[in-house]
């Protein structure tokens, strides 16, 4: 083995055992032995696997085999940690070829994971770690206890000017002071891993940033940890950045309580905010190599937790799926196995959505190009290759998985699976409409115009023809009196013509002014009709503004009263581009009244729009008014956001008198089965399509 390697007393591992640390100084990497581990080094001087492994059962409890020494000789040939043999230049050149791998493999770990060393600090903590002793006492603690008690019952009793800064901050500006005190927060959190550390003796070579998929992470190498002999040593340097942060978000808390309006009170405000989200939403995750990872997996006792609970997750999914009988990875009791499998998954669900992200976010951050391929590469490297790499080990393995009476079961498990997300499913089209009259008429107010007489009171009958309302239209009079003088002057001079030579030239000329006078006389007589509106069918005058009276002034297209045809009722509703394939002309459909309020009743699709709806005529299907359909308002329009179509359906059965004839509810259609695979392909292929797009 190599001379300059230190071997150093570790802590007990959880079933009793003692442990022992390997350092090596050059790479300032730590390895954790096992007792086996050690009495092979040892007896590492006789020189033969058989030899060790006869004097380890001679002389301890412990039952060895050559092949465990074997395994000890590879890993130790793995890590380097054997001092080369002569000749072995090119066997060491190749080994380091393979590490490094190809330049594309380097470029995208540098592109994925890279560390920018920026200091090195271990003179100035040294310097200054003597003079922080006070941070870590107790007294320092019980103000700080206190200052949190004091200063969450401040926050509850200004909750209102607590959460009013929080809204005046979502601002560009707000969002850059925001950033500045994060850095801030994040230099303090490593430092607090520094000091920590040198309290303990640890030295701290260097301080810089790491960027996991360009987003920068401070960082702190504090590897010499694992020096330490005391288990909850190196828990205190784990929690040290956590306790920082902590520690800032408690005293700017109090101070945010404490001072007078001006920047001073904002800045206790972002510093007391931004740590408590980042060490929670951040720091104290352990599900990436984080501060709460290392905590957790110092109070477990399992170095290196991931890829141990990630070893057995796999392990377990092939015997849940296979029935292998393979001995697992490790052996742990099975509460700890259990809980490390599920600590596993949920890592991985939590990485797949991270990534994901990420991916999103870097490929609308980049130039579209640059985007798609890093967006692949995420996807490729951190979900497909896991995915790769188990199959691998399917492979591997077929000949016994052939065998498994369990994996025909699972094969039979996923093709019904698969089945379900290809074949069609018999969900019906799930929307929002309303029940209402099948014939109406619907009154707006006219342009410029005062009520002059309301012949009918809510409810009343309307004979077919009746007038509705009358209205005064002085614009629209002061209009037509100044076309009646016109025309009856070109009338005058045009029958005056027949007596005056010069007028006699401009006949025809009259004769044509007179007509454009008499088609603009005839225009302001239909719009007077406006002012005048007739029932165009028999029915009841409902919806009438109670506080309407003859004389008020009222607004172009307000609504002014309903004409309801008594009889059949429909349903309109709209639906989405996505569902409007799915079903016909003839359907069943099914309307139930929101609250169960109103009726429900039975439908027939009666008819589909073939063309997409430009302008929501139903406000009240709305988003904004508690409807379904998205919309954006302008112009006094209702414009929908995405494609949908307008469907009426017509009910089957007789419906008694009310006093509301109008319903809003949920509307089910029994259309055609869709398959839940093909919609998600038709919408990725549709993302797919649009953003490649240049």
């Amino acid at each position: 083995m190599r001379q300059e390697l230190d071997l150093l007393p570790g802590p007990p591992l959880p079933d009793g055992q003692p442990t022992w640390t390997l350092h090596d100084p050059v790479r300032n990497l730590f390895f954790q032995l096992d007792w086996p581990s050690f009495e092979i080094l040892r007896r590492w001087e006789l020189d033969d696997p058989q030899a060790i492994a006869a004097a380890i059962d001679r002389d301890t409890p412990l039952e060895m085999t050559p092949q465990d020494v074997e395994a000890l000789l590879l890993f130790l040939r793995q890590h380097q940690l054997l001092q080369p043999e002569p000749g072995s230049a090119g066997l060491l050149a190749a080994q380091r070829a393979q590490m490094r791998g190809s330049r594309l493999k380097w470029l995208l770990h540098n592109y994925l994971f890279f560390r920018v060393p920026l200091v090195k600090p271990d003179r100035w903590l040294t310097r200054w770690a003597g003079r922080l002793d006070f941070l870590f006492s107790r007294a320092f603690l019980r103000l700080t206890v206190l200052a949190a008690v004091l200063g969450l019952i401040s926050v509850y009793r200004s909750w209102e000017s607590f959460s009013a800064t929080l809204v005046d901050l979502l601002s560009w500006e707000g969002l850059l002071a925001y950033g500045a005190t994060l850095v801030a927060v994040k230099v303090l959190h490593e430092l607090g891993h520094g000091f920590t550390a040198k309290r303990y003796g640890c030295r701290v070579p260097t301080m810089g940033v790491a960027f996991m998929v360009l987003w920068p992470v401070a960082y702190t190498d504090t590897n010499e940890v694992w020096k330490l002999t005391r288990r909850d040593q190196r828990l205190k340097v784990a929690a040290a950045g956590i306790a920082t942060e902590l520690t800032i978000a408690v005293w700017a808390t109090l101070a945010w309580a404490w001072l007078p309006d001006g920047t001073p009170k904002s800045v206790a405000f972002l510093l007391s905010t931004t740590t408590w989200v980042s060490t929670l939403l951040i720091n104290a995750s352990p599900f990436m190599r984080f501060d709460g990872y290392f905590l957790l997996s110092d109070w477990l006792q399992l170095p290196n937790l991931h890829a141990r609970a990630f070893a057995l997750a796999r392990w377990d999914l092939r015997e849940r799926l296979f029935a292998l009988g393979e001995e697992p990875p490790e052996h742990f009791p099975r509460a700890r196995a259990a809980g490390l499998i599920l600590f596993a998954w949920a890592t991985w669900l939590y990485r797949l959505v991270l990534f994901l992200g990420i991916a999103v976010l870097v490929y609308h951050f980049f130039i579209k190009m640059a985007g798609i391929l890093l967006f692949v590469v995420e996807i490729a490297w951190f979900i497909l290759m896991p995915l790769a790499s188990e199959l691998k080990a399917w492979r591997e393995r077929w000949p016994a998985i052939r065998r498994s009476t369990r994996a025909r079961r699972s094969a039979w498990i996923a093709a019904a699976g698969v089945l379900l997300f290809v074949l069609p499913w018999p969900t019906p089209v799930m929307t929002q409409g309303l029940l209402q009259p099948r014939l109406q008429w619907v009154l707006y107010g006219p342009a410029h115009a005062r009520l002059n007489e309301l012949p009918h009171a809510e409810g009343a009958p309307v004979e077919a023809g009746a007038t509705l309302m009358r209205f005064d239209a002085p614009l629209l009079q002061a209009r037509g009196a100044r076309s009646e003088a016109r025309r009856e002057q070109l009338s005058r001079q045009s029958a005056a013509a027949g007596f005056d030579p010069d007028m006699r030239r401009n006949w025809l000329l009259l004769q044509d002014q007179e007509a454009t006078a008499a088609a603009e006389q005839a225009t302001i007589a239909a719009d007077a009709q406006r002012y005048a509106p007739r029932a165009p069918f028999a029915g009841e005058f409902r919806d009438l503004a109670a506080d309407l009276r003859a004389g008020d002034w009222v607004a172009e297209k307000e609504l002014l009263g309903r004409l309801i045809a008594p009889g059949a009722r429909q349903v309109v509703t709209y639906v989405e581009e996505a569902d409007i394939q799915r079903i016909a002309v003839g359907d069943r459909g099914l309307f139930i009244a929101d609250g169960l309020a109103g009726p429900a009743v039975r439908l027939r699709v009666a008819s589909i729009d073939r063309d997409a709806t430009r302008i929501l005529t139903e406000p009240a299907l709305a988003t904004p008014y508690g409807g379904h359909v998205l919309v954006r308002e302008q112009h006094g329009g209702l414009y929908p956001e995405r494609a949908i179509y307008r469907v009426l359906l017509d009910v089957e059965q007789e419906m008694p008198a009310s006093a509301q004839h109008t319903w809003r509810g949920r509307v089910s259609i029994a259309g055609r089965g869709e398959a839940p695979g093909l919609r998600f392909a038709r919408t990725a292929a549709g993302v797919f399509w649009r953003e490649m797009g240049f």
